[in-house]
């Protein structure tokens, strides 16, 4: 059975006489961190060699490749990076901005200034204290430092200034996203005197988050423990995280079995397997969503029926039912249908068409077998095999080239043709922007823009998230955005966890994980 989410939008708050709108809540050490070289070993059961803590043995397919947040950027790594930075704000359950190490916010009258007010008495793990100074100084190292991947997510801020626990968030418009926006996706705050060595923090990380580093060897594996002085401490029942890098997919669900591991992520095709096993698969909601990214700006997708060929070209259903195993569904957006950004208006644009597709490249010029596209991926991928299926169908020959290396040139908007899956942000307006618009790091024709784009994002900014036409005015921008020739979705899918049924049940927060109150049983701490 599909699986949707279901994100609504809050009910829209009673009016007040000020347009002023608030949210309250209701509510390692100095020590010089170990690189540990030795080759890992594996104890089985819940609790750390007999100590009766509470550990976790998450082996992850999205090991960190930097421990600095500003270089790591907001890829699906973010939840990794969580157990050691906390932000802001964060997301619960319903996928809206709540508050984290910000206890409150709060908007002027004109919409372009917000002040996010700190918890009091908070410190990082190095012992700097969590206050305006650290958020300022976070803000500007994203947008500012060399290597930042977040440089792009944060155009809307100017400036920040820092009075004690306030941070105030300049803008250079009117942007009632920003909440959404600087939570774990985009602000991991780091303590400003570790970061200013971004090198050092790199392999050495120090936040303010649920726990704090003891051991890391890079690119395999990273111990933590539970940080005491983490703002919301009580709440955190795990003692101690055992990272690793994950092994050959086929080997996890025997790890886990084995008492290995305790906690992976999964492929679809391993679901079925991880339950015979006893394991329990958790299905995790979010914003994920692959396509073909296209290079408008390079033969021959510079000629509109190319494109428009390759749309029609897209069976959809065939990547659900080759690739999701029941878990995914089709889609034509950078959302999941539920999802308060997806547009119905724009559902199935470009129906699956297959001679429709041979007569527009006919029409462009070009015989079958003519066209030979290059897609470099970084490793093997059966959605690129059935890319190349489905082109060949209709006369274009794909030739595939594996490169661990292929983001470099990605990134850099040298390829002309390319797959790509995101995992989407909490701000329905970076997503949009990241992949539509003229800077957006998915927009592989980059500086292209459709034609009323920006001002219908601009729209959505210049409204308030609670007011009634929210809803519509985002999902004319996704309109907008889907106007583009560079993207062309093909399906989505919830990510997958299998777990020990000794770990209780986690929040279902979209593309987040949340430790907040969550056991593991047979252990105690």
């Amino acid at each position: 059975m599909p699986v949707r989410l279901l994100q609504r939008r809050p009910a829209p708050a009673p009016a007040t006489p000020s347009r002023r709108r608030t949210l309250r809540s209701t509510a390692l050490g100095a020590a010089l961190l170990t690189v540990l070289v030795p080759a890992l070993s594996a104890c089985g059961g819940e609790a750390g060699a007999g100590t009766g803590t509470a550990t976790l043995k998450w082996t992850s397919s999205y090991f960190p490749t930097h421990w600095d947040p500003v270089v790591s950027g907001s890829g699906a790594q973010f939840r990794e990076l969580a157990l050691v930075y906390a932000s802001l704000t964060r997301t619960d359950e319903n996928g809206t901005a709540v508050p984290d190490l910000a206890e409150s916010w709060e908007y002027n009258d004109t919409g372009d200034e917000i002040t996010f007010h700190l918890r009091p008495g908070l410190t990082f793990s190095d012992g700097e204290p969590v206050d305006g100074a650290a958020v300022k100084a976070a803000i500007e190292r994203a947008k500012e430092q060399k290597n930042s991947a977040l440089f792009g997510d944060l155009t809307s801020i100017e400036s920040v200034t820092a009075d004690g626990l306030d941070a105030t968030v300049h803008l250079t418009q009117v942007d009632y996203q920003i909440p959404q926006l600087l939570g774990q996706r985009v602000l991991q705050i780091a303590s400003p005197k570790a970061a200013a060595d971004p090198e050092k923090l790199d392999q050495q990380p120090i936040g303010a988050g649920p726990f704090t580093v003891t051991q890391l060897v890079p690119g395999t594996k990273v111990v933590l423990k539970k940080n005491p002085e983490y703002w919301d401490a009580e709440n955190i029942h795990i003692d101690q995280v055992e990272l690793t890098s994950a092994p050959d997919a086929a080997t996890v669900v025997n790890g886990l079995r084995t008492g290995v591991y305790n906690f992976a992520d999964i492929d679809p095709s391993q679901a079925e397997a991880a339950e015979d096993a006893g394991l329990a698969v958790f299905v995790q909601p979010g914003f994920n969503a692959s396509n073909l990214s296209l290079n408008i700006n390079k033969a021959p997708f510079d000629n509109p029926d190319v494109v428009d060929a390759v749309r029609h070209a897209v069976n959809r259903e065939e990547f659900v039912d080759k690739l999701t195993f029941g878990y995914g569904e089709v889609t034509d957006q950078p959302f999941p249908k539920g999802y308060v950004a997806y547009d119905p208006e724009s559902e199935n644009a470009y129906p699956y068409d297959p001679e429709k597709s041979r007569q527009l490249l006919a029409d462009a010029g070009y015989d079958s077998g003519e066209i030979t596209l290059d897609l470099v991926i970084p490793a093997e991928d059966p959605q690129a095999e059935i890319v190349q299926s489905q082109l060949a169908a209709v006369g274009i020959t794909v030739d595939i080239t594996i490169d661990k290396n292929w983001a470099t040139p990605f990134f850099a908007k040298d390829l002309t043709f390319s797959l790509y899956g995101t995992t989407g942000r909490d701000s329905a307006v970076q997503t949009l922007t990241a992949h539509f618009g003229p800077d957006g790091p998915l927009n592989l024709s980059s500086p292209h823009e459709p034609a009323g784009f920006a001002d219908a994002v601009a729209k959505v900014r210049q409204t308030p998230l609670d007011a009634p036409d929210y809803e519509a005015s985002l999902q004319a921008a996704t309109r907008a955005g889907l106007a583009s020739r560079a993207l062309v979705f093909t399906y989505s899918q919830p990510n997958l966890i299998a777990k020990s049924s000794t770990i209780s049940d986690l929040p279902k927060n979209p593309a987040h994980i949340d430790w907040t109150g969550v056991t593991i049983s047979g252990a105690t701490g």
